[in-house]
């Protein structure tokens, strides 16, 4: 059982941002909504309240009971959360004569305060709040100002409490970092033993102890998470492990080949499973979307289960379930609305009456592949892109036919090489291209011709929540388009997306 630190969560966008940075102190943490958490135990050390989309005047703003918390175990409150303990508390919380968003610096800071030690005077924050602390209770000592916000921190007196009103989780606020560390490790006596190498030892172990002898089936993808997983169970179980590698004839270009290929080295006994034309036939003229999900979601499902039945005696199915997912699933305000379908094997355990067993599920994205390097996974594995589940179906945005998904893939074959060959793979999180419902007109040699368009995609981002449009040269961008409209007959026409997320996601479908 590891110290930890928990995160009452009031539906901010920067909650699992404060887990991260946690996580990055080597120090072990979990998200709880505000109205539905455990009570701290002897592994709890602190608590931090996140900030909010509410403000503390609204009737139905977030108020969590803190009687098992307050005064007993080091609390940090962020934006709203430090407006709440200002406003419940015998504080003061108005509008903000004018909205308080983006870089602020601070022009007071206590160097006496314990948050505050090494926090330099100028040193730039984060400010993304409407309401702001016009008046604190008697036994609260301001510890940092703005030129704008004058109880821009604060600490109770005789307790381990602060509030301050900015983000130190967002790389925009200087020295956050350092003020986080203040906290947890300074204020809380974190020990700092989470690291990847002692998870993977620690879960080893357990996967030893929980599953002992019995049977386990696991969908690889060939992506991060699934080949991560993998590795940790085939670590603690060995033979009793079974991969199953379907080819929904979605995947990219020579990718069921290349995929398999790679596993070879790594010890894993993968069942490579070849279902192109059940896949294709079944979405032949089906356009919208989410009936694509929805047919891949099952067909998938009738696969994988037609596998699974040849294989005897199996009582679990292993899932590449990452703590976002886990977080998702218990938000403040319920599941968030679907936005699109999940493309995992939902509805599999059901099925086949097994139990499900999920290595990676306290793990975020970036701790998933720093795991896969403590436990000896090639590099080139471990930074792969993302790629959608549902594959290139949800990348050509009309009726998939055979023709359009050969298309598909010689043009993402084209950029993401590209992309290696121009050591700007690695610099993209995630990058793919759309084929669009769209034919224009173009010139070759002498020919007028009318053919299909394509859009490039190529996002940064830290772990898909957001994201941001790549900025790749505009020669590589003039390189690649050539290349595409010269070798892949078809196509007369490319363009880039320059979308961020939000407003737009990632991918177009």
């Amino acid at each position: 059982m590891h110290e930890k630190i928990i995160i009452l969560d009031f539906g901010s966008q920067y909650t699992q941002l404060i887990a991260r940075r946690v996580r990055e102190l080597n120090v072990y943490c979990e998200i709880y909504p505000f109205n539905k958490f455990p009570i701290p135990d002897n592994t709890t050390k602190g608590v931090i309240l996140s900030g909010s989309p509410f403000s503390v005047r609204d009737a139905n703003a977030p108020y969590p009971d803190l009687s098992n918390i307050k005064s007993k175990y080091p609390l940090l409150g962020v934006c709203y959360g430090a407006q709440f303990l200002a406003h419940n508390f015998g504080g003061e919380v108005l509008p903000s004569k004018h909205r308080e968003y983006g870089r602020a610096r601070l022009n007071y800071v206590d160097q006496e305060s314990d948050l505050m030690k090494g926090i330099e005077l100028n040193s730039q924050v984060w400010m993304s709040h409407g309401d702001t602390i016009t008046k604190i209770p008697d036994n609260y000592q301001i510890i940092t100002s703005t030129s704008d916000v004058k109880f821009g921190g604060f600490k109770i007196s005789n307790e381990q409490t602060y509030g301050i009103q900015f983000h130190p989780e967002v790389y925009h606020t200087e020295q956050g970092k350092q003020l986080l560390e203040n906290f947890i490790v300074g204020i809380c006596k974190c020990k700092q033993d989470w690291s990847p190498a002692v998870f993977a030892d620690e879960t080893i172990k357990d996967l030893r102890n929980k599953l002992g002898n019995d049977k386990v089936l696991l969908g690889l993808s060939g992506g991060v998470d699934s080949s991560v997983a993998g590795v940790l169970l085939h670590k603690a179980i060995g033979k009793n492990l079974t991969c199953i590698f379907v080819d929904n004839g979605l995947l990219r270009k020579n990718e069921f080949e290349k995929v398999l290929e790679s596993y070879k080295d790594m010890g894993l006994n993968v069942i490579g499973v070849d279902a192109k034309n059940q896949f294709l036939s079944q979405l032949k003229g089906i356009v919208e979307p989410e009936e694509k999900r929805k047919i891949i979601g099952r067909v998938f499902i009738e696969v994988f289960d037609q596998e699974a039945h040849k294989i005897k005696e199996v009582k679990w199915l292993a899932q590449g379930t990452i703590y976002p997912d886990v977080i998702e699933s218990i938000s403040v305000n319920g599941p968030s609305a679907t936005i699109k379908s999940h493309h995992n094997v939902g509805g599999l355990p059901e099925k086949m009456h097994l139990k499900v067993v999920e290595p990676l599920r306290l793990l975020f994205k970036d701790e998933v592949r720093r795991v896969g390097t403590s436990i000896g996974i090639k590099d080139d594995l471990l930074n792969r892109h993302p790629f959608p589940g549902p594959g290139l179906a949800i990348r050509i945005l009309s009726d998939i036919t055979p023709e359009k998904v050969r298309i598909l893939q010689e043009v993402d074959d084209i950029f993401i090489e590209g992309l290696k060959q121009a050591d700007l793979y690695k610099k993209v999180w995630q990058a793919g291209v759309i084929l669009l419902p769209v034919q224009s007109v173009g010139v070759m040699g002498d020919e007028r011709t009318y053919e299909n368009a394509v859009a490039l995609r190529a996002v940064s981002s830290t772990d898909g929540m957001t994201a941001d449009w790549s900025h790749l040269p505009y020669e590589f961008l003039a390189d690649i388009s050539n290349k595409i409209i010269n070798n892949v007959k078809g196509i007369n026409r490319v363009v880039y997306d320059i979308s961020s997320k939000p407003p737009a996601t990632i991918e177009w479908e």
